[in-house]
């Protein structure tokens, strides 16, 4: 049968149609170990039972009224979530790039009403390697030529600077800036940590120059670093918090911006909306996900198998990765061989029940669910150690 899907993506030649916990089936009743956890979206796991029952719950009462009218589950969501965040306000939105050019406007409004920006003038400081969505706006301001070409004219009002370099931020305020937006760790870069110190320095310049320091947790928050945000090891609290992917439960989209109302406030009705924004079903959701995280018990899990993936990985330094990179469970790991891609890694990893993500040519990265079996987990470093250390020879391991 002729497949109608828009070639947007050139997945592994694998179809699933079941999962639980840390592991999927395919459509030949063959059983992967989900090491990228959809890019962190599945955080605890495929079909976790309380999410799952507060998914059916809700099915069968209420699931969108658009915001034309209120529901009874969107202010308790926003109130926990705020209270997660030690946040004012909380404005729901579906997907991370939604969240991320909400974002991008309520920095500009705050910056011509708040802070006294001239009228277009507004700049945004990003960095170099980021990676913030699809749309038209924030390709423009990535560095990956794939991402941008023949997807312009962009839009104006974004400078780039070196990602983990506090005094490049420093040299390129301006009085016109009016927000820094960073992911605490480049994910689709290839799990890229910066230097200690490095958010914590650019959370002081933002509050010296008055310019909004905006974390985009996306894929490092909600557990996946061992703590609730990727932010909280620098003991770094920014003035906007980007949430989605796990916020969802791997169940629904779900996505916010979380907020002081100095910030958020300069957001008024007619100005900003969704239509699923903040529908039922996704807020009586993520509600359970606020629930689970309450109790800390999934940050100090993916602290301590973090801790165990990194001993794992250490040994593949000079014996098939040229460097590893692990925060929380979460890692980048770069092929030394330059003749093997990693999407072949990827490649021989399935046809050994490990499924896997490339980055950028010859860099993995691993995200498997914070649910994981520990021995799962020693499991799947195994196989990415046969195959990296030889690859020529890798065979079938049987699962």
């Amino acid at each position: 049968m002729m497949d109608a899907t828009a070639q947007n993506y050139a997945p592994l030649p694998v179809t699933l149609v079941r999962g639980e916990g840390a592991w999927v089936v395919d459509d030949r009743g063959r059983r992967y170990l989900d090491c990228l956890a959809a890019y962190s979206a599945v955080n605890f796991g495929h079909g976790h039972p309380r999410l799952v029952a507060a998914a059916h719950a809700q099915l069968e009462r209420l699931t969108l009224t658009s915001r034309a009218f209120g529901n009874d589950q969107l202010a308790p969501f926003t109130r926990e979530l705020a209270a997660l965040c030690g946040k004012e306000l909380v404005l729901p939105m579906n997907t991370g790039a939604e969240g991320v050019e909400t974002a991008l406007k309520v920095a500009r409004r705050w910056g011509y009403q708040r802070k006294g920006v001239p009228a277009g003038r507004a700049e945004i400081i990003v960095c170099d390697g980021n990676f913030h969505g699809r749309t038209t706006t924030i390709v423009g301001f990535s560095s990956d030529p794939e991402s941008r070409e023949d997807f312009g004219p962009f839009s104006p009002g974004f400078v780039s600077v070196p990602y983990g370099d506090a005094a490049a931020l420093r040299a390129a305020i301006t009085e016109h800036t009016v927000a820094f937006l960073v992911e605490p760790v480049q994910g689709e870069a290839g799990v890229i940590v910066p230097p200690a110190g490095y958010l914590a320095e650019c959370r002081a310049m933002c509050r010296d120059a008055n310019v909004l320091f905006i974390a985009d947790e996306i894929q490092s928050g909600l557990g996946r670093t061992g703590a609730t945000f990727a932010c909280d090891h620098e003991h770094v609290v920014p003035d906007i918090y980007i949430l989605g992917k796990a916020l969802g439960g791997g169940i629904v989209p779900l996505s916010a911006v979380v907020a002081d109302e100095s910030v958020l406030g300069v957001i008024t009705p007619g100005s900003h909306g969704s239509t699923f924004g903040g529908n039922p079903l996704a807020c009586a959701v993520g509600r359970e996900v606020l629930a689970m995280l309450a109790t800390g018990e999934f940050q100090e899990r993916a602290a301590m198998l973090g801790q165990r993936l990194a001993q794992g990985l250490a040994s593949l330094v000079g014996a098939g990765a040229s460097a590893t990179r692990v925060h929380g469970l979460w890692a980048g790991v770069d092929v030394a061989d330059e003749t093997i891609s990693a999407r072949r890694v990827c490649e021989m990893l399935l046809e050994r029940g490990v499924l896997a993500k490339d980055a950028h040519g010859h860099t993995l990265r691993l995200a498997p669910p914070i649910v994981i079996d520990e021995h799962d987990l020693d499991f799947a470093v195994n196989q990415l150690t046969d195959v990296l250390r030889a690859p020529s020879r890798v065979t079938i391991a049987a699962r």
